[in-house]
């Protein structure tokens, strides 16, 4: 655990506040889902709680089959980074934080089919690659990740390849409600 010098008191409620500082650090929003853990020594720890990330097996899963069938990379995120890569180096956005740009788009919670070939999407932090589609997984009408679908050089996307990665979307979302 890493200190932040930064001490607050519970008021007669119970609550805490969060400093600014940590949630911008932590990427935490308003009306974001916190885990509460105890630790052996008396600590009280706040983590971020991902429905998506619950399931990284079947997002890697979902992610490999989606790639194989459109024929581009595929990315699928919680809210903040990448849980799952097919057809990208893992090593360049696994764990990788979303760009600001993907942010926005996500918070839209509808598809984003890139149409204006000039102006290049970043999706992650630190990469380059270029979004052609972005289909947030909302969840009980909250957001709770993504799948990104990248450029390949071989092929465009189609209305076809924006159906069946909308449908994966969905169907991730059905799986984490129930």
């Amino acid at each position: 655990m890493k200190a932040t010098g930064i001490v607050r008191r519970i008021d007669d409620l119970g609550r805490i506040v969060i400093p600014k500082e940590i949630r911008s650090t932590m990427h935490i929003r308003e009306s974001d889902p916190l885990e509460i853990y105890t630790g052996n020594a008396g600590e009280i720890i706040f983590k971020k709680y991902s429905a998506i990330g619950e399931i990284p097996i079947f997002a890697e899963k979902f992610a490999k089959i989606l790639q194989k069938e459109i024929s581009h990379p595929v990315i699928i995120t919680d809210r903040d980074a990448v849980i799952a890569v097919s057809g990208a180096t893992k090593n360049e956005f696994l764990g990788k934080n979303l760009s600001k740009d993907a942010e926005t788009i996500v918070e839209k919670r509808t598809q984003f089919i890139k149409k204006d070939t000039s102006k290049i999407i970043t999706p992650i932090e630190g990469s380059e690659k270029d979004a052609k589609i972005i289909s947030p997984i909302i969840t009980n009408g909250d957001i709770s990740g993504s799948i990104i679908v990248l450029s390949s050089e071989s092929k465009t996307v189609d209305d076809i390849c924006a159906k069946t990665t909308q449908l994966t979307a969905e169907f991730i979302s059905a799986i984490i409600e129930n």
